[in-house]
């Protein structure tokens, strides 16, 4: 089955269904949802360009092709898309850059410091669900002092397939030992909300303005669609 297919529908009672579960969890997807990493992955970006006598790019140009991670950075960065004969090159080289530059100027995307406080002192379980392979986001999460705070951790390379399969949010239920209906999954990408939906979790759709996807977040079939992380508390 190919899940990137999947054209996920929004279900009105998600809330109260949620709210309906004792023991609740909310999970993130990590680069454009929970934490904003475009400065760290645009200055890897730029020190390629640089590097080949190429100006650097603004932040806000490559701001939204965070959530596509090196592939997105490289082709709009670069213009080199994974097809080409070069992009292995490429790739090496940008994830080495981007790997000795993690934590730069990466900080919470705003307002997500506010919803994870709230989150801890609740007692609500929280973690992270990220294509982001985990030798970039175990010590980013660390950097940040935030990893210890994770419920669960679940990267691009923790199961055998990524987002938008399921199986990286199935292995974050097992590990949390929570129903599906009983976890909220927040992302910013399409690929987010189909694989919460493949999952049997509910989803949550940021419209942060930094997307690139031909689908608007309108359309991705969420459960519930927010503009701001404030937002998040309010459905607590």
């Amino acid at each position: 089955m190919s899940y990137d297919q999947i054209r996920p529908s929004p279900r009105a009672d998600w809330h109260a269904q949620w709210r309906g579960h004792a023991a609740r969890a909310m999970l993130f997807d990590l680069d454009g949802t929970l934490l904003d990493t475009a400065p760290d992955l645009a200055h890897a970006a730029n020190h390629l360009r640089l590097a080949r006598g190429l100006p650097a790019l603004p932040i806000e140009t490559l701001r939204p092709f965070v959530s596509q991670g090196a592939r997105g950075m490289l082709a709009q960065g670069l213009g080199i898309s994974a097809d080409d004969p070069a992009y292995d090159d490429y790739k090496r080289e940008f994830l080495e850059v981007y790997g000795k530059n993690l934590s730069r100027q990466t900080g919470f995307w705003p307002g997500m410091k506010e919803v994870v406080d709230v989150l801890d002192a609740r007692g609500m379980p929280w973690g992270v669900v990220t294509n982001k392979i985990m030798r970039f986001t175990e010590p980013l999460l660390k950097d940040l002092d935030l990893f210890h705070r994770c419920a669960v951790v679940v990267g691009g390379d923790t199961t055998a397939y990524a987002k938008p399969h399921p199986a990286p949010l199935a292995h974050a239920l097992e590990r949390l030992q929570l129903p599906a209906q009983a976890v909220a999954y927040v992302g910013d990408d399409l690929r987010d909300i189909q694989s919460g939906f493949a999952a049997g979790t509910w989803t949550i759709a940021c419209d942060f303005g930094h997307h690139a996807g031909e689908l608007p977040p309108e359309r991705w079939g969420a459960d519930q669609l927010i503009l701001r992380a404030e937002t998040l508390i309010e459905l607590l």
